[in-house]
């Protein structure tokens, strides 16, 4: 018999699938979860917004509120930041397993230093929408609110 805090979580998170948080209005960030939706043949990955009542019910507020990094959610725990893209790109495997290898040699404050940079920018180099993506018909299975 499940607990009430367990009947409220996604089935995905009960299924163990890892879910992907992003900042819905980021230009960057669609971009990147475009991406990941066409190299990810498997349909391993679920999204969902940082703005929307998964990352609520899952994440510390502090990183809700923020909205300044990427969060790779998983049965293993959850990974901010450039560890979130070195294991993303690790579970897409092919070329993204070598790419993600490369990444890791990388001391992660180094990683991060990167990361930080690129994320106190993207709203002025990949501009920043009104709304949160809104997923295609196709798409819609693949995220969460």
């Amino acid at each position: 018999m499940k607990s009430m805090v367990e009947e409220a979580l996604p089935s995905e998170v009960q299924e163990h699938r890892p879910i992907l948080f992003f900042d819905g209005v980021c230009g960057l960030c669609n971009h990147t979860i475009d991406f990941l939706i066409r190299h990810d043949r498997e349909r391993v990955f679920r999204y969902a917004p940082l703005q929307g009542a998964t990352a609520e019910l899952l994440l510390d507020p502090k990183v809700v509120r923020e909205l300044n990094t990427f969060v790779y959610f998983s049965e293993h725990g959850e990974y901010r930041r450039s560890a979130a893209i070195v294991r993303v790109l690790w579970k897409l495997g092919g070329i993204w397993k070598i790419a993600s290898a490369m990444l890791w040699i990388i001391p992660l404050p180094l990683r991060d230093l990167g990361y930080r940079g690129v994320s106190a920018m993207r709203y002025r180099l990949f501009g920043k929408k009104e709304v949160c993506r809104i997923p295609t018909q196709d798409e819609r299975v693949l995220f969460l609110d």
